[in-house]
């Protein structure tokens, strides 16, 4: 069997390493007699997976003790309904900054019963840039800031070159969705009061999220809610307050561990400079057969958005690319056009492997 480079977006590629222990370990795990996917969540067994995987994911994103993580089902959509939830009181105002698709979806998760705020939007610019931070219309005692960290469609991210990658909002605290950027760089967790990720881009497979909180929030009482909804009583039960998704947590785990191993977030952050500098290289030297819409101080290094002068041509680069081992490139619907996912389990030889063909496609039809 021959692997294909895989850039989808999410569903996303895991590291080839992981997919093997996990084949190995799919009919029994260790000597106990049965599978991981079999065994109860509450047995000696997972305990020792799920403990191993939160102190992996600690050491990995340098969490500090002062910050809970809950491992839990779905993904940030989830997280986007349970926000103000948990963090709101009813009435209160919340602050949102919008940089494209799926930071405009969060808004449709808000319960009727907070005040929305846009502090500010980029969609009047088509989602290319994000608005600059003196520009933001913030309130002042707002129950909480909300950024989406990365727009994994319109390939927007909040970079250091745009001024801050976590932008100063005062006493109010920052919530992000850090979905499809998380663990690519190192991050400064004490600059963000919530940061939550689904799993299914650069942490593991579909099907579980990872949420991460600020101790002294959880202490607000919110909104009313059902147990299975209060991240309190998730972490009093250490995620399991039902049956959680143990197979996803278990493989999520391989990848905090692989991801150490290669050298941790550091190691990571120069691969997706790399990455990102090999290919948009090739979309800014192409003379204009292809190119990225997306302000260059705010481009992302995990999802790269790209279109051909003449998309009649998009189906043949597509079939061309598929001939050549290179999968999940095709846009995203409300874009359309190409776009390339290169998270952390991405190798450099893959986006080497997309260039070499991209230049060829060139030749062969500019």
């Amino acid at each position: 069997m021959a692997r294909a480079y895989n850039f989808a977006p999410g569903p996303a590629a895991l590291p080839e390493s992981v997919l093997k222990q996990a084949q190995a370990d799919m009919l029994e795990w260790g000597d106990a007699g049965a599978s991981i996917v079999e065994m109860s969540h509450r047995g000696p067994e997972f305990m020792e997976v799920a403990a191993r995987a939160e102190a992996d994911l600690r050491t990995l994103l340098a969490i500090p003790d002062d910050y809970a993580v809950l491992f839990l089902p779905g993904g940030a959509t989830t997280a986007q309904a349970l926000l103000p939830l948990n963090f709101a009181d009813a009435g209160a105002t919340v602050d949102y900054v919008v940089t494209g698709h799926w930071g405009k979806t969060a808004l449709k998760q808000l319960t009727p019963s907070v005040q929305l705020n846009v502090a500010a939007s980029g969609e009047a610019d088509g989602w290319r840039t994000i608005p600059a931070r003196d520009s933001w219309r913030l309130t002042p005692g707002a129950a909480y800031v909300h950024i989406t960290a990365n727009e994994t469609i319109h390939g927007v991210e909040f970079r250091p070159a745009w001024g801050e990658p976590a932008p100063d909002t005062g006493n109010v605290p920052l919530f992000a969705d850090f979905s499809s950027s998380i663990a690519s760089e190192p991050i400064d967790i004490s600059r963000y009061g919530v940061i939550y990720a689904g799993a299914q881009k650069n942490l593991g497979p579909v099907g579980i999220s990872v949420v991460i909180i600020r101790r002294d929030l959880l202490e607000r009482a919110g909104q009313p809610r059902a147990n299975i909804f209060d991240y309190r009583a998730q972490l009093a039960n250490d995620s399991m307050l039902n049956t959680p998704p143990t197979w996803n947590w278990y493989l999520a785990g391989l990848v905090f561990r692989w991801m150490l191993d290669a050298g941790g977030t550091a190691a990571f952050d120069r691969l997706s400079d790399q990455k990102a500098a090999l290919l948009y290289g090739a979309i800014d030297g192409s003379g204009g057969f292809y190119r990225n819409d997306v302000d260059v101080a705010v481009r992302s290094r995990m999802n790269v958005p790209f279109f051909l002068a003449d998309e009649a041509r998009n189906d043949a680069f597509l079939a061309g690319a598929r001939e050549a081992g290179l999968i999940g490139l095709k846009g995203h619907r409300v874009l359309g056009g190409m776009r390339a996912s290169i998270y952390n389990a991405m190798p450099v030889d893959g986006v080497r492997a997309l260039v070499d063909y991209m230049q060829d496609f060139q030749k062969r039809n500019g």
